[in-house]
């Protein structure tokens, strides 16, 4: 991460999840202070950020903790990086179980 903000932003995120709480994407803006205009493309490159850092370590996507509150799940871009990273199957229809699984490798036990 370049941008010292980003990298900021991602780090204070990463702290509010590993509480082991679910967040909302507006819970997860507001705890970074995101205000339109730009905050959900902000937000997106702080959870990108964070998926990238996981990946490249092993980790568990700390950003599978971050759902809408529509539907209590992560939106596509989510699934898209993490299929784009190697970690998720490309058949969108496997892209659920995959996203339980990861919670269930962060220590969420409240999936659903």
């Amino acid at each position: 991460m370049d941008d010292p903000d980003l990298s900021a932003q991602a780090a204070r995120l990463r702290a509010l999840l590993s509480e082991g709480d679910l967040l909302t994407y507006q819970q997860a803006a507001r705890a970074l202070n995101l205000h339109p205009p730009g905050m959900i493309q902000r937000l997106a490159m702080v959870l990108e950020a964070m998926m990238r850092a996981d990946a490249a370590t092993g980790r568990p996507f700390a950003a599978a903790r971050v759902v809408s509150r529509a539907d209590g799940k992560p939106r596509r871009g989510f699934y898209d990086l993490a299929v784009e990273l190697g970690r998720f199957p490309a058949d969108p229809a496997l892209h659920e179980d995959a996203w339980r699984a990861e919670l269930a490798r962060l220590g969420h036990d409240q999936a659903g």
